[in-house]
């Protein structure tokens, strides 16, 4: 999976926010800190997102790959 993502350095951290996830923002001492907790922040951001989903009686829910 392929997600863009906004990086800024403010003082002594860098920050990160995923624009494709609501809410899906982290930060890091270094740049290298930085992409390591976005990925963890995206790999926890989809599992709450996959608990929350709780399809109607006429749906179903579908796992996908990209």
């Amino acid at each position: 999976m392929k997600l863009k993502i906004i990086v800024w350095q403010e003082e002594d951290v860098w920050c990160a926010s995923v624009p494709a996830l609501p809410g899906c923002h982290t930060y890091g001492e270094s740049y290298e800190d930085l992409m390591a907790m976005v990925k963890e922040a995206v790999e926890g951001w989809l599992e709450v997102a996959n608990e929350k989903e709780v399809p109607a009686k006429n749906q179903q829910l579908v796992e996908i790959s990209i």
